[in-house]
């Protein structure tokens, strides 16, 4: 019989440091898909799937002005529809290259990242129905 609990924790051990590695490889691997995009989170309490659309929309629209300038309300106006369309209102929007903030938000609605020079905050609100 004790040879068996030994076994079985001997087992939960491992496929607990199993897990903790592979969170560190998904860590690694999130890290090098930032750089490859040029993105840095400077604060969040958004999921990380939900961080990488907002990445993948930011890179893909700044790509798209390529050979124009930057137009920080274009990328603000489609960041915040992209999320608006996607998850639900009300997803708000800051871009530039210099500003000031201080933003209530909805838990697991908030991300200040920077791409390339540009930061951009996006954030989520709750609305409540119009009463009639």
């Amino acid at each position: 019989m004790e040879m068996q609990g030994a076994e079985e924790e001997l087992e939960r051990r491992s496929k607990f440091l199993n897990s903790l590695i592979q969170k560190r490889k998904n860590a690694a691997e999130q890290e090098q898909n930032h750089d490859r995009m040029n993105v840095r989170v400077r604060a969040s309490d958004m999921p990380l799937p939900l961080q990488n659309h907002a990445f993948k929309t930011a890179r893909d629209i700044i790509d798209s002005m390529a050979s124009l300038k930057l137009n920080s309300n274009r990328l603000a106006l489609s960041l915040k529809k992209e999320f608006d369309s996607t998850y639900g209102p009300a997803w708000h929007c800051i871009v530039g290259t210099s500003f000031g903030s201080y933003v209530t938000h909805s838990l697991g609605g908030f991300l200040y990242f920077s791409i390339d020079k540009v930061y951009v905050l996006l954030f989520k609100t709750a609305v409540d129905p119009l009463e009639q």
